[in-house]
Formats: structure tokens, sequence, C-alpha cells
């Protein structure tokens, strides 16, 4: 098994070489690639490949010739999707059809699995019922738009003979993730403190959002079960990960503020008080369960230490001197 992943050295990337690695050991070949060619501690050397550049792509195709393509490459989150919608859409519908006619033309053995977002369902949300891939997409903002555009590419070039699996994750934490994300920017600012950088308050917005949080293991051992079972997958075929379980913001926070020794004072600020677009965010994975014997195995709890331990030490970084 050859396994090239684009975007490895983003915050999904390294966890999911690492789970391909333990499943299949000596038997599968991970070629890492990135925008910025870079060494990683986890990776290694990291290939640079602009998945934009369709003729970067190809070379990276046809030298490379992957069993698998995991398309992990894109823009990390809605905030940033929002601050330069050109370059999400370039990245994300440009960039994987870039990956798939690519495929189509030099590697149509290589099975293309696609990382989108249970955030395209969007408003079909506000019905307040778990999220199914019969789920109708209708994105409201330039991320989900953007990704539901990638999404919907795929699957109409499948019926010319592209070997894809759509995956669609919901919300997922875990170690190495950005500060965009709400429980790493909560953990920063609890190691912060604990690290006597900062005052024992937190200002927060609106914490009554309910959203499915997964553990980054869980979806990297999701995307290696596909991997593991692409030959007898359909064509096209969707798969939402999630948890089935909605966890408000709030409990997210106060799980976190357990685990600190120190008192940390919660205070709103009326600044980032608004309503969520979408209350409330749950997806149901029952299909995966069914069909790849998928399920997480990580608990919210485990997930929530697992990011404030990794915060520790990233702030232990921080400190003056280091």
């Amino acid at each position: 098994m050859r396994v090239l992943i684009t975007g490895a050295s983003g915050f999904v990337g390294p966890h999911l070489a690492l789970a391909f690695g333990d499943a299949f050991k000596d038997d599968v070949e991970i070629l890492p690639t990135a925008r910025i060619s870079t060494s990683h501690p986890v990776l290694g050397h990291v290939e640079a490949l602009d998945v934009t550049d369709r003729a970067m792509v190809d070379i990276a195709i046809k030298r490379h010739m992957p069993t698998h393509v995991v398309h992990l490459a894109g823009i990390a989150s809605p905030v940033a999707a929002a601050k330069n919608p050109d370059l999400a859409w370039r990245v994300h519908v440009d960039g994987t059809r870039n990956i798939a006619y690519s495929i189509m033309a030099h590697a149509p053995r290589c099975t293309l699995i696609h990382a989108g977002s249970g955030l395209i369902y969007g408003e079909s949300a506000k019905a307040g019922l778990p999220l199914d891939e019969n789920t109708l997409p209708a994105p409201i903002d330039e991320y989900g738009a953007s990704k539901a555009a990638a999404d919907l590419a795929l699957g109409a070039l499948a019926t010319r003979g592209l070997k894809v699996v759509r995956m669609r994750p919901f919300n997922h934490a875990g170690a190495g993730q950005t500060e965009e994300f709400v429980t790493t920017a909560f953990a920063m600012q609890v190691a912060r403190i604990e690290a006597g950088l900062s005052e024992p308050v937190i200002h927060v917005g609106n914490l009554d959002a309910e959203r499915d949080f997964l553990d980054v293991r869980d979806v990297a051992a999701a995307y290696v079960r596909v991997a593991s079972e692409a030959a007898s997958i359909a064509p096209a075929a969707i798969f939402n990960l999630a948890s089935g379980r909605g966890y408000k913001i709030a409990d997210v926070l106060h799980r976190l503020l357990s685990l600190s020794p120190v008192a940390i004072e919660i205070r709103p600020d009326p600044e980032r008080q608004r309503a969520s677009d979408l209350p409330r965010v749950v997806g149901n994975a029952q299909k995966a369960r069914d069909k790849l014997n998928w399920k997480p195995a990580y608990a919210l709890d485990d997930t929530i230490a697992e990011v404030l331990s990794d915060c520790r030490l990233r702030v232990a970084g921080e400190r003056p001197g280091k």
C-alpha cells in the first residue's frame, strides 16, 4: 500500500500517518505532501505539493503512483475561509478537482479518500435532528459552500470512473490543533493561566451552541479503515464521522476547567455574545458503524485531557527564555 497524503503537515496528517503505521506496519509507505516542503518530527521529509497547481499534481501522482490518496489539504477553518474566500474556493474546489483528474489520468486504480466536512449540511441542522448522509447540504458560509462544491464535484467524477470515498467528519479535536478551534482555544488559555502568563480569567461569548465532538485519532482511524476496505466500498460512497451526541460549548469549557488546579473565572464578554447561526449540529454516523465497523473509541473527556496536555507543552515553549 502506497498512501499519498495531501496537507500532511496540518492538524490531521501526523495522526493519520501514525494510524496507518499502527495498522499496516511495514506494509504501508506514507508519502506526505504539503504546500511547503518541510521536515516534520512525525512525518519526516514532507514533499512540496501545491494542489492548486495541476502540473505539480500530475508530476507527483505519476512519480509516486499511489494506491490511495488521502486528500486533507484545505483551509483549516470557517474563520480562515471567511478571511480569504477566493483561496478557500481555489484550494477546496480547484485543488480537489486537480487531484481527482490526475488520479483518473495517471493512476486510475488509486482510491481517493476525500476529507470533507459535516459543516456542508448547514441550514439543515436547524431541524434539530442528527444529520445523516441523506440530509440536504445547505451550507451557510464560504467554508461549507466550497467543501460542498468539492464533494459534489467528486460525486460527478465517480460516474466517469473515479474511485472516491467522500468523508464528512464533524468537529474533531486533539493534539496539534490551532487556536482557531474552540477546544484548543480554551485549553491554550487555561495553560497560559497555569503558567502565570495570563490573569485567571477566560473571556467567553455564547456558550450555548451544541456541537458533536470527535477525537482526531478516531477520525484518522476511520480514514485508515476506508483505505483497508476500499475494494469493497461502493463508488462515490459517503460516510459521516460523528459521535451522535451533542455537547454545549459550556460543557467543554467546564470539563477543561475541572482538569486545572487553578481557580479560573469565566467572564462573559458582551462583544463576543451573539447567538449561534446553528444552535445544534449533531451527526449520525450509523452508516460508518454498519459498513466500516467504525465507532469512536475516545470519550470527550479523553480528548479534552489530551488537548490540555498538548497545550501545556506548547505554552512551556512560549515562556520567556525558551
